[in-house]
Formats: structure tokens, C-alpha cells, sequence
């Protein structure tokens, strides 16, 4: 296998944490690391991952509707108002 050297920065809080989930898993840091950046999505993760995008979505549809329907009412109120002046 031809290795590379990639240098990453992080928090001291980070080089410890993944210093001690190296230590936890019995692998190095660098072993650590390129399992879990090359690990394949599991199944639920994949489930998981479309669900959320699907929220997504959802969101910002249900974000445009309440602004339309604030819209809606706000137009209503100033057209009441208007009218009420008027008598």
C-alpha cells in the first residue's frame, strides 16, 4: 500500500479524544482514522441518512407555507384595517 502523510489540526480536546478511542479500539490514531473515514455506511445509516434529507425538505417546505400564511394574514389585517378606517 503507498502511504501519504496528512497533516490535520485540531483541538488539543480533539487529539486527546481521538487518542483515547485509538486506545479504546487497541489501533493507532492514524489506524483509526482511516477505518472510520473509510468505512461503508451501514444499512440504517443509509435509511437514516435519506430519512433526513427527506426532512430536510420537508422543513423547508413547511418554512415556506407558515411565511406564505404569515403573508396571507398580515395582508388580511392591513386590508381589515383599512377598512375599518374608512367607516
Amino acid at each position: 500500500m503507498k502511504t501519504e502523510r496528512i497533516t490535520v489540526l485540531g483541538s488539543t480536546e480533539f487529539k486527546a479524544f481521538l487518542a483515547s478511542e485509538a486506545s479504546k479500539e487497541g489501533l493507532s490514531v492514524s489506524e483509526l482514522v482511516r477505518q472510520r473515514c473509510e468505512r461503508r455506511p451501514s444499512e440504517d445509516e443509509a435509511v437514516l441518512s435519506a430519512l433526513a434529507e427527506e426532512l430536510r425538505k420537508a422543513v423547508k417546505l413547511a418554512k415556506a407555507s407558515l411565511a406564505d400564511g404569515i403573508s396571507a394574514v398580515n395582508e388580511a389585517l392591513k386590508e381589515r384595517r383599512i377598512t375599518k378606517e374608512s367607516k
